[in-house]
C-alpha cells in the first residue's frame, strides 16, 4: 500500500456502492457486509464533517416490474445532503448523472468502498479513471463474494488505477 496524502475536502468525495440489505447480507470475504458497512459509516461521518460530498449508489434491475426485497439503501447510511445515484449498470456512470453531479461540486478524487470489490466497485472506479478522476480504494471497506476477486482487485488491478490504502489512512488537509 502506498502512503495516501491529505485529500483536500473541497475536492474529494465519497463513493460507496452498492451498501444496499439484499447485497450486505451476501456471503462475503474477506469482510462480513457488516464490518464493511460499519467502516462505510465511519468514512461518511468523516467526509460529511469537513463538508465533503457522500455519494451512495445502488443497483436497480432494468425490465422489471418491482425491485427485489432489499432493494433500498441500508438504513441509516443516508443522510441529508448525500447525493443518490441509481444504476442499471455494472458501474455507477453508464446512463446515470454521476459525472456532471460530481464536476459540479469541483470533485476530483474519489474515494471508493462498497460490494462487490471486484464488480460494482471496480467497474465504476474503471469509469472514473477513464474520467480523469484520481482514485483511492478503501480496502476494508470493501469485500466480495470471494476473497480471490477481492483479492486480485485490490491487489493486482487498484494499484494500477490509483492508490490502495485502508480507512485509519484517509486524511484531510485540516488533520481529520
Amino acid at each position: 500500500m502506498t502512503a495516501l496524502p491529505a485529500l483536500d475536502p473541497a475536492r474529494t468525495a465519497l463513493v460507496l456502492v452498492d451498501l444496499m440489505d439484499r447485497i450486505v447480507a451476501l456471503p462475503l470475504e474477506p469482510l462480513k457486509g457488516a464490518e464493511v458497512l460499519s467502516t462505510a459509516h465511519e468514512l461518511a461521518a468523516r467526509f460529511r464533517s469537513v463538508g465533503a460530498p457522500v455519494v451512495l449508489v445502488r443497483v436497480e434491475r432494468p425490465g422489471v416490474a418491482e425491485q427485489p426485497p432489499g432493494s433500498g439503501l441500508v438504513e441509516g447510511l443516508r443522510e441529508e445532503g448525500d447525493l443518490v445515484i441509481v444504476k442499471r449498470a455494472v458501474g455507477a456512470f453508464q446512463g446515470t448523472e454521476l459525472d456532471a453531479r460530481l464536476r459540479e461540486h469541483g470533485v476530483g478524487t474519489l474515494v471508493f468502498g462498497g460490494i462487490a470489490t471486484n464488480l460494482g466497485v471496480e467497474s465504476t472506479a474503471r469509469a472514473a479513471g477513464d474520467l480523469g478522476y484520481d482514485l483511492v480504494f478503501v480496502e476494508d471497506a470493501m469485500s466480495a463474494l470471494t476473497g480471490a476477486e477481492h483479492d486480485a482487485s485490490v491487489r493486482l488491478d487498484f494499484p494500477r488505477l490509483g492508490t490502495v490504502t485502508r480507512a485509519a489512512e484517509v486524511r484531510f488537509a485540516d488533520g481529520r
